[in-house]
């Protein structure tokens, strides 16, 4: 979850993580008061003028509306859109697509998102092509001369290897970007770990699965074991049910017209043995 700012967490933010400026040197930069500034960035100072949100604003590069809080995108709405270098259809698709703009956003800063567009733009714009296609045709001519100068057979370990050696560009950059968005997306991915909206990590099966493990492995009577090892397959842990929860189940089973439920009589022990026999 992603916590906001206050209007003073935003003000001391910015001029110390953003511009590593004391006080003194904000105040001679922006003709603002080192009084009214160290103010406007105390916790229980309210009272901030419109005059100076302006002149903060514009002096960090930010909008007034990220500095009051009501949005956390730093840059202006009215920023030019020209330097961003992006088609109205890109623009609009951003505006109005139906997605997770987090993602998104995740994505675009991500430090490993340039080497992903890089490799990108290679293949899209076959950069790489003629030389892979140069390399290829190097090693079939020697490959043919092998063929043509020895007597070989179909199977010769160094024509085959020259044979393998040789790359589809296409094959090979699928590897290459399905690698870079998978480190990328792995990455946010362990970022979403805690967040309330991310799905548990467990699924049902390998619950149940551990449970199943659980109880092939248990050294009790073959009864109790029999026991373990159906609920187990229901999804049930055996040791998280209580005596009355498990006779109760043992009831209901014996109504079954496809399992025989047989009680172990067994002296001084809590709960009732039951051997559980599928026909």
């Amino acid at each position: 979850m992603e916590t906001k700012l206050t209007i003073q967490e935003r003000l001391k933010d910015l001029r110390v993580v953003d511009r590593r400026l004391s006080l003194e040197q904000l105040a001679e930069q922006t003709g603002l008061s080192k009084s009214a500034l160290g103010k406007y960035e105390s916790e229980d100072f309210k009272d901030i003028s419109p005059f100076a949100i302006v002149t903060l604003a514009r002096f960090y590069g930010v909008s007034t509306d990220y500095l009051l809080g009501l949005t956390e995108n730093k840059n202006p709405a009215n920023a030019e859109l020209q330097a961003l270098h992006l088609r109205d259809d890109a623009v609009n698709a951003i505006r109005d697509g139906q997605y997770n703009k987090r993602l998104l956003s995740e994505l675009l800063v991500h430090d490993k998102f340039q080497q992903l567009m890089v490799d990108a733009e290679v293949y899209v714009d076959r950069i790489a092509d003629s030389r892979i296609n140069d390399m290829n045709a190097m090693l079939e001519a020697v490959r043919q001369q092998i063929i043509q100068q020895y007597t070989v057979e179909d199977g010769d370990l160094h024509t085959r290897t020259l044979a393998l050696a040789q790359i589809q560009a296409a094959e090979y950059f699928k590897q290459v970007l399905s690698d870079d968005l998978i480190s990328i997306l792995s990455d946010i991915r362990n970022a979403h770990k805690q967040d309330a909206t991310t799905a548990d990590g467990e699924s049902t099966a390998e619950a149940v699965s551990e449970y199943l493990q659980t109880a092939m492995s248990y050294e009790g009577s073959p009864q109790e074991k029999q026991a373990r090892v159906y609920l187990a397959g229901l999804g049930i842990d055996y040791d998280a049910i209580s005596k009355e929860e498990f006779v109760t189940l043992i009831g209901i089973l014996q109504k079954s017209k496809k399992l025989k439920i047989k009680q172990a009589n067994q002296r001084g022990k809590k709960r009732r043995k039951y051997e559980i026999i599928k026909d």
